[in-house]
């Protein structure tokens, strides 16, 4: 079986595209009418607030909710500051790119800690940022900022907002809540004021997961290169095996390495408050979409992404080569067709990987088109009023045929007569050679169903995938982490347990790689594999699942197996999960995944009864329950009723109503009824059903006749009246 791409645009309600090797389902992504991707959109924006306590404006766009915009995603050329400065800044940022150009090019090792001066040398201690979180460094950085400013500073006119720019790193972070802040921006994570943490240097990883800069040059280096960095081999002294239990790989994200290394130093330089303005006009480009309560994360640097490079009209001197791209010779190619493209000052290209093996005119067909691209999204800019878009990514078709098509791709079937004039169009555009690879597909059968793909997307719901071998792997999303539990299952062939192990956890690792990416888990992921005796197995395993997510579009971060048999991961969030998108939570027990039993329900209620009716102020008290509870109440708690209206001399009532759930009950005399919950097990659904409840304490007259205890049940009547007629019959 051949590998092909298959697109289901059938419906207009949903689009989706299914990467198939062999018959096993790869990649998948979908999108649905009722909430298109934003990711990757510009807009014409307006600054509606700036924050000072979190050195970030919000802004208007035209989304849903207002935009965030950090303060290190702010370009300089925003910056409400005299001429003089943002030229000083300007010039300042292109000498740091060409010695970080230079860096890259010859030595792509990191700097020891006394190397290199000035600029180029903050840039480096920003990336190393990621590894020397002390105080230690936080000193020296302090010194090397300082002593970087002092020269420029000096110029600096009377008056102007970056005057007393030097005595800023003096000041203590605990003084005001803005420089405490403006010290925990997001490329200077700051470690916890915590004694395990210092006691403990390996619970600083905690706090590198959403860092783009956690990273070092040293592993860059190694990625770039293709090579397996060289704590993977194991290693038999005790200190080496410490030192490794404390590291991170980074693999994957393809998107992240095409995009710039580092963004400008000059956010440290001011304070937001002083450089950007209220009301103040800006374009911006949707970085991270919306997800709950939380606006869409924007920047000012702009990139366009075509299907063998990237272009960034505003990002000077960042361009190159994917780090994916391993080769020298390649490299070195790439290098010199990046020269013969004469970029425009001020703006930079970078080569992505799918145009390792493409010839110049590809790439500079490709390069041209963005760039003409980019110069329609300025003149649309020019004559249009905040907020507003002025670009837009492309629907899904277009972005799979970009970043998903390979040249191994046998064929591409479309489903869809509009979505197959539209890749055709698109193919002919960027790659006109691959054209005919692109086939309608006109048979009855969905085109999902007849490639046997419907049944492995079920399956992606499910808590658990099975493995051949016969084990499996438990996946369970909580509200901190993702959890992920292997099971050995029936996989007992092997001839002792620590195989037995290893070939289940290395066939686990494959298929957590596969799930997570056809799932779109992001965040923290926590997974449990069986145990091993063995450091080299271990090794085995953290090097199966290194290799099987490098495939993966996010960025992943991979730590260690530890002694308790843990390893843990980030994997960055590309969009919603695929559960997350397609599901609501269940009314029943509110996304909590189970309710509190029968039994348990009903005591907790007779103890409301009890309490109520101790109380002495009625004479007659009717509670209104769930059907489950009324019935479970008269039929095995009627004792228990009957001596509460003996002790307390009040006749009770008890009212069954279908629109209440679980623990829900309220007592009617109390006017207005209002819904009670008495299950700690359902705290965590109480805010997502809160309107749901002010809805339902309206009932009005809809509920049914309430009546009392020793009486008839619904039903009791007819089911009597069943049994009188059958003994009349006989």
């Amino acid at each position: 079986m051949s590998k092909r791409m298959l697109i289901d645009a059938a419906h207009a309600a949903e689009v989706r595209v299914a990467l198939v090797d062999q018959g096993r389902l790869e990649e998948f992504d979908f999108e649905t009418a009722a909430k298109k991707q934003i990711k990757g959109n510009i807009y014409l924006a307006k600054i509606t607030r700036v924050e000072p306590s979190l050195q970030a404006a919000f802004v208007e766009y035209g989304g849903n909710k207002q935009g965030f915009l950090p303060f290190a995603e702010v370009h300089v050329d925003y910056y409400h500051i005299p001429v003089s400065d943002k030229e000083r800044l300007l010039a300042s940022m292109s000498g740091d790119d060409e010695d970080e150009s230079h860096h890259h090019q010859e030595s792509r090792e990191p700097r020891g800690e006394g190397e290199g001066e000035g600029s180029g040398e903050a840039q480096d201690e920003q990336r190393e940022g990621g590894r020397e979180r002390g105080r230690r460094g936080r000193r020296n950085r302090g010194r090397r900022d300082r002593g970087e400013r002092g020269g420029e500073e000096r110029q600096a006119q009377e008056g102007t907002v970056s005057e007393n720019l030097e005595n800023i790193p003096e000041i203590p972070a605990s003084d005001t809540p803005e420089t405490e802040a403006f010290a925990k921006t997001p490329e200077q994570p700051e470690i916890a004021e915590d004694p395990q943490t210092s006691a403990e240097p390996q619970d600083e990883h905690a706090e590198r997961p959403d860092s783009d800069e956690a990273h070092g040059d040293h592993h860059d280096a190694l990625h770039a290169e293709g090579e397996e960095p060289s704590h993977f081999s194991g290693g038999d002294k005790e200190g080496k095996r410490n030192k490794d239990k404390d590291e991170i790989d980074t693999v994957g994200n393809e998107s992240f390495e095409d995009m710039p290394v580092r963004r400008s130093n000059a956010y440290r330089r001011y304070k937001i408050q002083e450089v950007l303005r209220r009301g103040q006009i800006i374009l911006v480009q949707v970085i991270k979409e919306e997800r709950g309560n939380k606006g869409a994360s924007l920047t000012t640097y702009i990139s366009l992404a075509g299907r063998y490079c990237v272009y960034m009209p505003n990002t000077a001197r960042q361009g190159g080569v994917s780090r994916r791209i391993g080769s020298y010779e390649d490299r070195k190619r790439l290098k010199e067709t990046i020269e013969e493209l004469e970029v425009a000052e001020g703006s930079s290209v970078i080569i992505r990987t799918a145009g390792v093996d493409r010839k110049k005119p590809e790439i500079k067909r490709d390069y041209e088109y963005l760039r003409d691209l980019w110069d329609e999204v300025r003149e649309l800019t020019l004559s249009s009023t905040a907020p507003a878009m002025v670009y837009e990514e492309g629907d899904l078709v277009k972005r799979s045929l970009r970043d998903l098509y390979e040249s191994d791709v046998e064929e591409i079937l479309v489903q869809g007569d509009e979505a197959f004039k539209s890749a055709k169009k698109f193919f002919k555009m960027m790659m006109p050679s691959h054209v005919k690879k692109i086939q309608e597909y006109t048979d009855v059968t969905p085109i999902f169903e007849k490639y046997q793909i419907e049944g492995q997307l079920g399956e992606l719901y499910e808590n658990s995938a099975n493995l051949r071998s016969g084990g499996s792997i438990v996946i369970n999303p909580t509200e901190a982490l993702v959890s992920i539990d292997v099971n050995s299952g029936r996989a007992t062939r092997e001839r002792n347990i620590e195989e037995t192990a290893l070939k289940t956890n290395m066939e686990a690792a494959r298929e957590i790689a596969r799930q997570l990416r056809l799932r779109d888990m992001a965040g923290l992921i926590v997974i449990d594999f069986i145990d091993m005796m063995e450091l080299r197995n271990k090794r085995a395993v953290e090097r199966a699942l290194k290799e099987a997510l490098s495939k993966d579009r996010a960025r992943i971060q991979l730590g260690r197996i530890s002694t308790f048999g843990l390893l843990e991961m980030s994997r960055q969030r590309l969009r919603s999960s695929l559960v997350e998108a397609n599901t609501v939570s269940c009314p029943r027990c509110t996304g909590v995944g189970y309710i509190r039993s029968a039994e348990s329900t009903v005591v907790m209620l007779l103890r409301m009864i009890g309490a109520e009716a101790a109380k002495g102020e009625l004479k007659e008290i009717t509670i209104v329950v769930p059907e489950d509870s009324a019935i479970y109440l008269l039929n095995q708690k009627r004792q228990e009723i009957q001596k509460i209206e003996q002790s307390t001399g009040t006749t009770i009532y008890v009212k069954p109503d279908h629109k209440l759930m679980g623990t829900e009950y309220f007592f009617e005399h109390m006017g207005r009824p209002q819904l009670h919950r008495h299950s700690g097990m359902e705290q965590g659904g109480r805010r997502k059903r809160k309107r749901r409840d002010r809805d339902r304490s309206r009932f009005g007259g809809e509920s049914r006749p309430n009546f009392r205890e020793g009486e008839q049940r619904p039903g009791e009547e007819a089911s009597s009246q069943q049994e009188s007629n059958e003994a009349n019959e006989n």
